[in-house]
């Protein structure tokens, strides 16, 4: 008997040296809330994940890196934030609480140096949409995430809607035939006219920081769910107008943007715009045999050949794709691949079509694409 009980308690010890790590740990990186740092609070979506999200079982929060103390202690004093959770630089954050993932509410020209400092210290990111002001700093932001082995998702609102979803299940289940045009709009009545917070006014009017004005602002939204409709493929061509219908409120920026995009049997127009009468963030499918538009974040009308209209209730997104922090939690634990909306290669294409919309824009000519 004693020989046998030692024979399994050798074989047992065989069997877990040999099992993966991810294996062994996967429950408890499961469980477990994911240690985030949040970089900024210079982006308006800060308040919105504050007001919905804190606290959460997804995360906790072990720091938030901001230079300016009066902001943090506004956001501290709305939400209940520690005190003792202010770092004055992401770097310092990062050498002394050691978070496995960041939360970027930073302008859009200072995510390359967020990744950048990240990527040094191992440390996964999550940005708010979109994620560079240029292709140089999409290119520059994917090498620093390969060389420091680390994941960046860009998180967009329609990546968690249902009608977004509803509409691409109907196309990769041939629902509507070959996708033949896409039309989004997406946009509001403008950052001043909605009132934001004047630390987001400031960069989201400044040329540098954001990139552009409403074609940056809301183009990216098209340009994301485009190229996610296309699977992944690259336009052949961007044309784009910008236009500055309120000087006098927005005299450094566009407010009002269309792009165009071709593809060899498609095309996608993508109207981004501070000039809506109300908020929208919805798009129209056209296929060869069909069509499906989405209706906010829950509905989708939808016609096919030979049947009139109809308004369906999209079924719920199945976990952990259903929500950000879900998603993000999940990719860095390894649970699932990023891929689709949030990912890095599908955002690559998009500052591409962003960086090739606004030199349209500026020359007045279609910008080719080259051929990877």
């Amino acid at each position: 008997m004693r020989h046998l009980l030692t024979l399994i308690s050798l074989l047992c010890s065989f069997f877990l040296r040999t099992l993966p790590a991810q294996t062994l740990s996967s429950p408890a990186a499961s469980t477990a809330p994911l240690r985030v740092g949040i970089v900024g609070l210079v982006h308006g979506h800060v308040d919105g994940f504050l007001h919905d999200s804190f606290p959460t079982p997804e995360i906790q929060i072990v720091g938030i890196a901001e230079s300016n103390p009066q902001l943090f202690l506004r956001y501290a004093s709305r939400y209940g934030v520690d005190r003792n959770l202010l770092f004055p630089s992401l770097e310092e954050m990062l050498q002394k609480v050691h978070p496995q993932a960041v939360l970027v509410y930073t302008n859009t020209y200072d995510h390359r140096q967020v990744v950048e400092v990240c990527a040094r210290h191992g440390v996964h990111v999550m940005m708010e949409k979109p994620l560079a002001v240029s292709l140089e700093d999409a290119r520059a932001i994917r090498g620093a995430a390969k060389q420091g082995k680390i994941h960046v998702v860009v998180n967009y609102e329609t990546t968690w809607y249902r009608s977004s979803r509803a509409a691409y299940d109907l196309v990769r289940q041939n629902g509507l035939g070959d996708i033949r045009k896409i039309v989004v709009h997406d946009g509001h009545r403008g950052p001043q006219e909605i009132n934001v917070a004047p630390e987001f006014l400031a960069w989201l009017t400044d040329p540098k920081l954001n990139g552009a004005g409403a074609l940056f602002d809301f183009g990216c939204y098209g340009a994301d769910l485009a190229t996610w409709l296309m699977q992944g493929r690259r336009p052949d061509s961007v044309t784009a107008i910008a236009q500055h219908i309120k000087p006098d409120v927005y005299p450094r920026v566009d407010d009002e943007a269309t792009i165009i995009l071709t593809y060899p049997k498609a095309q996608a127009i993508i109207q981004a715009s501070w000039n809506w009468p109300f908020d929208r963030k919805d798009m129209e499918v056209y296929g060869q045999t069909g069509y499906a538009i989405t209706v906010r974040r829950d509905d989708i009308r939808v016609r096919r050949k030979g049947a009139e209209e109809e308004q369906l209730s999209a079924k719920a997104i199945s976990a952990p794709n259903d929500n950000s922090l879900a998603y993000f939690k999940a990719v860095v634990n390894g649970e699932i691949p990023p891929e689709g909306l949030s990912s890095l290669e599908t955002n690559i294409t998009v500052t591409e079509i962003l960086d090739a919309a606004r030199r349209s824009a500026a020359s007045g000519r279609t910008i080719p694409l080259s051929t990877k």
